[in-house]
């Protein structure tokens, strides 16, 4: 092997690297989608407090990846937070079907949880989950928890 072509072979190798590196922000950042998801409809959820939900965070049921949130908004009248989501196409709800956010771990992303209800008509493009439980604040526990430990006085109960 000549010179030229070990460096035309370790460019080749600095550019696959560099490739791979994009890919991997890409995908850990959950901006880009290289798996080509189908058809999709839109559903929409109400909640009074959405926590750290962000777009493009998973939809799942049942744990397993059904869609994504495509924006995260404030209703100007109710003063609720309005989710719009992309659900897979060949993915069916029931229209009493509820929605939660939840979190990945203790400390992890939130994403929406869909639970399936049990009507016989399902949700259509465009519909409203009126069914919605909204995230757990941590720092909302942990307050309630002094306030508690506050309120008793530190008092040692008889035994």
């Amino acid at each position: 092997m000549n010179k030229k072509s070990i460096e035309i072979f370790v460019g080749l190798f600095v550019v696959l690297g560099a490739l791979s590196l994009l890919f991997l922000a890409l995908k850990a950042a959950n901006l880009a989608s290289f798996t080509n998801g189908g058809d999709t409809y839109t559903l929409q959820a109400r909640f009074d407090n959405i926590g750290g939900l962000k777009a493009r965070a998973p939809v799942r049921s049942a744990g397993v990846h059904v869609g994504r949130v495509t924006s995260v908004t404030l209703d100007p009248q109710t003063y609720l937070g309005v989710v719009t989501m992309e659900v897979n196409k060949g993915v069916a709800f029931p229209k009493d079907s509820s929605a939660k956010i939840l979190t990945s771990g203790l400390l992890g992303d939130q994403y929406i949880g869909i639970e399936p209800g049990g009507d016989e008509k399902n949700l259509q493009a465009g519909d409203v989950i009126t069914q919605t439980q909204s995230a757990v604040v941590l720092e909302n526990l942990i307050g309630q928890f002094l306030f508690n430990k506050a309120a008793d006085g530190g008092e040692q109960k008889p035994q």
